[in-house]
């Protein structure tokens, strides 16, 4: 099940986005699997039907999801065999934001690095 919190600073549609790209590289959504359409999780999260919407176009884009018009929405069979070379570049680049942000927040690389385990420890399948 996907879960939001209401709550969090994290925009809605960056939690669902996270959830499903979670739930799929973790085995709980199968390659091929079906996605509840967008009306029907906006129904089920009471979430409006734009955030999911928005958060499907963005998944979609970055090859995690796949529609057939009139089908549905699945989950890609070629998650983990996406091209790994962009995924890097594109982890490379958050990680540099990351750190030039922890730079001018005060926090040592080691404070940096503990957080980073920790964070990796607690998402680890």
């Amino acid at each position: 099940m996907i879960q939001v919190d209401v709550r969090s600073r994290v925009p809605i549609y960056e939690q669902i986005i996270n959830s499903i790209k979670q739930m799929s590289i973790s085995g709980v959504l199968l390659p091929d699997e079906k996605l509840p359409s967008v009306r029907e999780l906006a129904k089920d999260m009471t979430i409006n039907p734009n955030t999911i919407q928005k958060a499907y176009q963005e998944l979609e884009r970055q090859g995690i999801i796949y529609i057939k018009r009139g089908q549905g929405t699945f989950i890609n069979p070629d998650i983990k065999a996406k091209n790994k070379e962009e995924k890097m570049t594109n982890l490379k680049e958050t990680i540099n934001t990351i750190v030039v942000e922890s730079i001018y927040l005060g926090i040592s690389k080691e404070e940096l690095i503990e957080i980073i385990k920790s964070i990796y420890e607690k998402n680890q399948v």
